[in-house]
């Protein structure tokens, strides 16, 4: 009885250490037990490094203590609260956010947002809405037109209208 007793228990981080092939923690766990260097499985394709003080859950197979495995860490002093169902996130303690809500709507929420793509980065939808100052160091291609360069056919003097942007690549 006592073997299964022993296979789950809460715990808290008291350290983090994300630098190996698997990060590992020690665990502050109930009755007072400390363990070190408990590897933390996580989810392929997910990682984060948890603060001090975020709440996981350890288990230990057949209930031997020398040996466990945190499987899952969590921190309510952070999370994202009044998601719908359905709804997914994933979230920092610095606020930042990318929010997959209801009605196939993605909201990004950060300081800085800084994507890096060796070919290209691809919209397809039909709005892009964009608040505050664009700084950009490459180009824009919308439609077809560069953002950068884009000649006018028909161009005229003063408060004429030109012609439309010829298309990136030729006219």
């Amino acid at each position: 009885m006592s073997r299964l007793i022993n296979m789950l228990t809460r715990g808290v981080v008291a350290l983090a250490k994300s630098t190996g092939k698997l990060q590992t923690l020690q665990m502050r766990l109930t009755h007072g037990e400390v363990k070190d260097g408990m590897e933390h499985l996580e989810p392929y394709g997910f990682t984060s490094c948890p603060h001090e003080g975020a709440e996981g859950l350890a288990a230990f197979m057949g209930g031997d203590r020398s040996h466990g495995v945190v499987v899952v860490v969590a921190d309510r002093r952070y999370r994202l609260q009044a998601l719908q169902a359905g709804e997914v996130a994933i979230y920092t303690d610095e606020g930042d956010k990318i929010h997959f809500k209801r009605g196939r709507i993605i909201d990004i929420e950060t300081q800085t947002l800084n994507i890096r793509a060796s070919k290209a980065v691809n919209f397809d939808t039909p709005l892009i809405s964009q608040t505050g100052r664009i700084v950009s160091q490459g180009d824009q291609v919308a439609g077809g037109v560069s953002q950068i360069n884009h000649p006018h056919t028909g161009v005229k003097q003063g408060n004429d209208q030109s012609g439309p942007p010829v298309l990136a690549g030729g006219a």
